[in-house]
Order: structure tokens, then C-alpha cells, then sequence
């Protein structure tokens, strides 16, 4: 009989893959509790016939994170203004002290979790994100991606291009970021949090692009623009109406999805998180999570509100 612990093993592999497949931590959790659920229902004489439970678990973990991708879109038609991903703190920054295995506690923060990516994948149809994360962020063979999308190897060769397109269009210099653009990227986003602070519409407006967007999550639960806002001056007079209508806030710079990005809190209170894309020095995108339901992994566990998820 296969070991416990090979198995288990797998978890965090089965978590990475499934969250940049769906974007949500939580559902990622439930398709790889309920593709395990599956593996422990097998006969045992059927686990052994098995030759990689991990590549068998990944197969699984694919067909069910399929099956969400294409309920999903439905969903998101009801949702109240728009969808973001749910973003991922560090796991060393609000984890003091946790020793549990939350889904969060697995994640590889590399750029394939930056939520200018993730925003990228959610334009990708279902079987598109499926081909594409799984051959060029998890290498793949297509052989085995095409046991998942039930197409052949070169279907899902030309999904997988198709879908890399999209990824170079919206962001030609995906992957050319090195040190110096992460520094970069770290002090624009202090730039912006120093003149978000003092309320200064006029540095604000200099630090964003011209043609910036800022897109807001409340889901129906917390306070946000229903639409993206367009323009530096719109979105920093935005800016500064938030800070002159909730004071206490406190802004605390910090790594959002791997990348620099700024967390607002009251009383200690996870309000916004709010992650950035920066081009030629300027913030180009921002897009702030306010829906609570998405901030669940961000709750500090000296707060007596961190949920096991």
C-alpha cells in the first residue's frame, strides 16, 4: 500500500498548481482536498496499479480545477463589481507563530502568482489557463495535459500558445524584471503610500502613468468602485477621498503575491490589500482587494480571527 506520507507529500505541488489555476486559495484548497478524497476512495489494489501518485493526484487536481474554471464564469457575472484573484501575503510577514499547513504556508511566490499575471490568466478561457500554467510555469508534457482537457497533445500545444500570446501582449517584459526592477518597483510603491499619507493629489499624479487603472474588490461586502478607474488625476483624487473619509487607517508597505505592495489596516484590521504594477517607474496598474472573504490568509493569528482554511 502506498505511504501515507508519499502521498501527503504532494499537497503542496497539488496547492501551487491549483491556485494559479483558479486564483482563489480557498478554492484551490477544496480541489485538492476533494482530488485526495478521490485518491483514498480508489481500492487499494487500484492505488498500487499507480505508478506516480503525484502525477496521478495532478490529473485529478486539473479535471476538477477545470470543471470550477468553467462554473466560474457564470459566478462571476453575479458578482458585485469586479473579480479579482485573492491575493497571498509572505508567508513570514502575518504568520508569526503559526505552525499549522495552511494552503498559504505552501505557496511559491514567484512571478507566476503576481497579480498582474493572475489578472492576465482570468482572460484566458478555461482550457487555455489549464495547457498554458501547466506546460510553461509546471512543464508539463502536453502528452499528459491532453489526458486532462481530454484533447490531443497538439490541441493543446496551440492552447497553450494561444494563451502565451495573451500573456505577451499584456505584458511584453513579463520575466526581464530583475533586482534592479524590484527595487525599482519597492520604491514606487513607497512613493506612492508617502503621498497617499500626506494627501497629495499633485505627487500622486506624478507618480502614476497617465493612462493608469486602478480596479477595486468588494464583492458586495466592503466599500468599492463598482468600475476601474482610468487616469492618474481621477485616481489619485480617489486616493485622497478614501483617506479623508476613513482616518485611522494605517498603511504598512509589504509583499503582496511576491511583489511590493501595501496593506491598510484600522485597530490592526486587514482592510485592503493592494497590489501595483510598475512600468518605466511609474504605477501603471493598481488593484485593491477589500472583499474580507479574500483577506482570510492576511488576518494575524494574535487576532483570534485567523480561520483554518
Amino acid at each position: 500500500m502506498r505511504g501515507i506520507d508519499e502521498v501527503a507529500g504532494e499537497r503542496g505541488q497539488l496547492i501551487n498548481v491549483a491556485y494559479r489555476l483558479l486564483g482563489s486559495l480557498a478554492e484551490a484548497e477544496d480541489a485538492v482536498q476533494d482530488a485526495y478524497a478521490r485518491w483514498y476512495a480508489l481500492p487499494r489494489g487500484r492505488q498500487e496499479e499507480v505508478v506516480s501518485p503525484g502525477a496521478w493526484l495532478t490529473t485529478v487536481t486539473g479535471r476538477i480545477c477545470l470543471d470550477v474554471l468553467g462554473s466560474a464564469r457564470a459566478r462571476r457575472e453575479r458578482y458585485v463589481g469586479a473579480w479579482l484573484p485573492e491575493p497571498l501575503p509572505d508567508r513570514g510577514e502575518w504568520n508569526h507563530g503559526h505552525h499549522g499547513t495552511d494552503p498559504a504556508d505552501l505557496m511559491v511566490l514567484d512571478e507566476s502568482v503576481t497579480m498582474a499575471f493572475l489578472v492576465v490568466l482570468e482572460s484566458m478561457t478555461p482550457a487555455e489557463r489549464v495547457a498554458f500554467v501547466l506546460h510553461d510555469v509546471f512543464r508539463y508534457p502536453f502528452a499528459e495535459i491532453a489526458g486532462i482537457l481530454g484533447r490531443t497533445p497538439a490541441a493543446c500545444k496551440q492552447l497553450a500558445s494561444s494563451a502565451r500570446r495573451r500573456v505577451d501582449l499584456a505584458h511584453p517584459r513579463a520575466g526581464a524584471a530583475g533586482t534592479a526592477g524590484a527595487a525599482g518597483a519597492a520604491q514606487a510603491v513607497r512613493n506612492v503610500k508617502e503621498a497617499w499619507e500626506t494627501r497629495d493629489v499633485t505627487a500622486l499624479v506624478r507618480l502614476l502613468d497617465p493612462a493608469a487603472v486602478m480596479t477595486a474588490d468588494g464583492g458586495g461586502m466592503a466599500g468599492a468602485a463598482l468600475r476601474p478607474i482610468e487616469g492618474a488625476a481621477r485616481i489619485a483624487q480617489y486616493m485622497v477621498a478614501i483617506a479623508d473619509k476613513a482616518p485611522g487607517l494605517t498603511l504598512l508597505e509589504c509583499s503582496v503575491n511576491g511583489a511590493p505592495g501595501l496593506v491598510a489596516q484600522r485597530a490592526g484590521v486587514v482592510l485592503t490589500v493592494a497590489s501595483f504594477d510598475v512600468t518605466d517607474g511609474r504605477v501603471s496598474r493598481i488593484w485593491a482587494v477589500r472583499n474580507p472573504e479574500k483577506l482570510r490568509p492576511w488576518v494575524r493569528e494574535d487576532q483570534g480571527l485567523r480561520p483554518d482554511l
